[in-house]
């Protein structure tokens, strides 16, 4: 998995009723665009995030 600043992350809810989490990141804290990467949430909190599996990146730059 790699991102940029500006890139989407997006958590997949992993049960029934469970919404998607999607997050934009703010910072790359890995090398090369490798994991951890602080993130910006939704509601403007921050946090790292070391994505798992359920997790797939958005790069800016592709049509959503």
């Amino acid at each position: 998995m790699r991102a940029k600043s500006g890139d989407r992350v997006v958590t997949h809810g992993r049960t029934v009723g469970r919404h998607d989490r999607t997050a934009e990141v703010v910072e790359v804290l890995g090398e090369d665009g490798a994991p951890p990467y602080r993130v910006r949430t939704e509601d403007g909190h921050e946090t790292v995030l070391s994505p798992g599996p359920d997790t797939v990146v958005e790069h800016r730059d592709e049509p959503r």
